[in-house]
């Protein structure tokens, strides 16, 4: 990993935290909220989006592992009120369960 991907994913490590579905609403209603499988590392992933790291970016997304959210998940949230995990990667917002 060179020293610009590490300052890349540290960054992304300080910007990441804890986001309700009322703070994320606003964001799934403009379409840019990505599910991120909670096997896989948000901040990794997060990383691969900044570096527009395409190729890695579609084999996680063929894989099923990263998906954009889609109405189905909205009404889940809504109903559970969950907490997730978040990370901003402009102009996405990756999120994750805990």
């Amino acid at each position: 990993m060179t020293e610009s991907e590490l300052s890349i994913e540290t960054h992304l490590n300080a910007e990441t935290g804890r986001i309700r579905w009322t703070e994320l609403e606003r964001h799934f209603a403009r379409g840019v909220v990505v599910r991120v499988d909670p096997a896989l590392d948000l901040v990794a992933v997060a990383a691969a989006f900044v570096r527009d790291d395409e190729a890695t970016v579609m084999d996680l997304m063929t894989a099923g592992q990263v998906w954009r959210a889609v109405a189905d998940d909205a009404r889940d949230w809504h109903a559970r009120d969950p907490e997730l995990w978040a990370v901003v990667a402009a102009p996405w917002v990756l999120v994750q369960e805990a």
